[in-house]
């Protein structure tokens, strides 16, 4: 079957370019004629044809970040020549790849803009469209001339796959003129590739350097709980930005510090409000909750927007715990940035900590990097809204109710002291007890996502056969 494959962007680093560069892989081992439209010029795949529309230079983002060899803009910064500029040249390039491969039998455009827009002008036949949250909510939501551009897309394809149900009803609300747009989405969520995110058996241990690549030190026995005669160690991966909660997870850290003295916290990734985090961490290791207030209170602006406040983390500032000043001080260097990370650096990363904090405070389609820490054998505690409270759900049905519990928490007032007593109670575990659960972790991230799963789910959606997945 020839399978062509929308994407538009990269094939690292952030989620949809991780999941188009899984799913290739995953319909090319099911045998497949694979044709993956991207902009990527440096990354190879296995059985996987890769093509590089010429975009004239110009690469439209949901989250403003450089990208060498481009300019880049917003969406909402793009005139509507360059939009529509854009569009055409990828529509071409659609064109001339399934003229080239002859007729394409599933098609998948990847986000609500322009990813369908672009495949539905190029008539190349049916197509399923996958939604990820960033265009969704970072473009079409707050900026309404693009709903004409999504409702084409949504109009035009046989299925739509959303990651969790949450994004579903997102996408819904968004666009209730479009007819039918319920009845043919489904549940698409990523998958997790287990072989790469395993429990630490016989791999190589890794030094993080500032900057974020790694280095083999040394090989490592069969994985022994870190925390005797070391330290444990909490991860964060993902985008530097204000919406990914990072704030509450350093607020929270002291408190964690003040009962585990040897914990150790890793943040891994890059974004515009990375100095914005740096100066936060600094005022804390301070001691000073006068200048922290004040980081909060520039909120948004550090990030380089209007100046809004973290509202969280004010609050828990404004009346901070007992003694919460000298355990900041307390703590400081014991936080490191390591800097952006390959996924295959996070595959190396992951399986040497004790837990993962994903704490977004805006709505996510899917907690893919809290499947991808459990199915290493390492407990995400995760914001508990949207597609991350989804996964939290299926992983809390298989531990037991006072383990489960330690996977999610409420992104509200009080956020700082949850992420803080989750994270100490898994530590706080018995040896035992944290092995049958990683155990179980482990087990149910196998059993629920796989890449060759959501390959065939990809094929079914395309072709219009949405009996055989499940609603979202």
């Amino acid at each position: 079957m020839r399978v062509l494959l929308f994407h538009g962007y990269m094939l690292r680093g952030t989620g949809s370019n991780i999941y188009n560069a899984n799913l290739a892989r995953a319909l090319a081992k099911l045998g497949h004629e694979v044709h993956l439209l991207c902009q990527d010029r440096e990354t190879t795949i296995e059985g996987v044809e890769i093509h590089n529309p010429d975009i004239h230079g110009l690469l439209p983002v949901y989250v403003k970040d450089p990208y060498e060899g481009f300019e880049v803009k917003a969406f909402p910064e793009m005139s509507e020549e360059e939009l529509e500029r854009y569009i055409e040249a990828n529509v071409s390039a659609v064109r001339e790849v399934a003229a080239q491969a002859g007729d394409i039998d599933a098609a998948l455009a990847n986000h609500l803009v322009m990813g369908p827009a672009i495949l539905a002008r190029a008539d190349i036949g049916p197509f399923a469209a996958k939604i990820h949250g960033s265009a969704l909510e970072y473009t079409v939501k707050p900026h309404p001339r693009f709903l004409p551009y999504a409702q084409e897309g949504m109009e035009a394809a046989s299925g739509v796959l959303v990651g969790s149900r949450h994004t579903a009803e997102s996408l819904w609300e968004a666009l209730p003129e479009v007819a039918g747009l319920e009845e043919k989405t489904r549940l698409g969520p990523p998958g997790v590739d287990t072989e790469a995110f395993k429990p630490r058996t016989q791999l190589p241990r890794v030094a993080w350097g500032e900057g974020g690549r790694g280095r083999t030190v040394a090989p490592l026995p069969p994985r022994q709980d870190p925390r005797p005669g070391g330290s444990s160690r909490v991860v964060f991966v993902g985008k530097l930005i204000v919406s990914k909660g990072v704030d509450l997870l350093l607020a929270a850290w002291p408190l964690v510090r003040a009962e585990h003295s040897d914990a150790k916290l890793e943040v891994a990734g890059f974004g515009a409000y990375e100095d914005g985090l740096r100066q936060l961490l600094d005022a804390l290791g301070q001691g000073d909750l006068g200048e922290a207030g004040e980081i909060a209170g520039a909120g948004w602006g550090l990030e380089g927007g209007e100046e809004r406040p973290l509202a969280i983390l004010s609050a828990f500032l404004d009346d901070p715990p007992v003694g919460y000043a000298e355990a900041a001080e307390a703590a400081a260097g014991s936080v490191e940035f390591i800097g952006r990370l390959e996924h295959d650096e996070v595959s190396e990363l992951l399986p040497d900590a004790e837990a993962l904090v994903m704490p977004s405070t805006f709505p996510e389609a899917f907690g893919m990097v809290a499947a991808e820490a459990a199915a290493c054998g390492v407990l995400p505690v995760s914001a508990g809204h949207s597609g991350m409270l989804e996964v939290s759900t299926q992983l809390m049905a298989a531990l037991p109710p006072e383990v489960g519990r330690l996977t999610s928490f409420p992104v509200a007032e009080g956020a700082v002291e949850a992420i803080a007593e989750r994270l100490n109670g898994w530590l706080s575990l018995s040896d035992t007890e944290r092995r049958a659960a990683r155990e179980s972790l482990v087990e149910t991230a196998g059993r629920l996502w796989s890449w060759e799963g959501v390959a065939r789910g990809v094929i079914a959606a395309s072709r219009g056969d949405l009996d055989r997945l499940p609603d979202a």
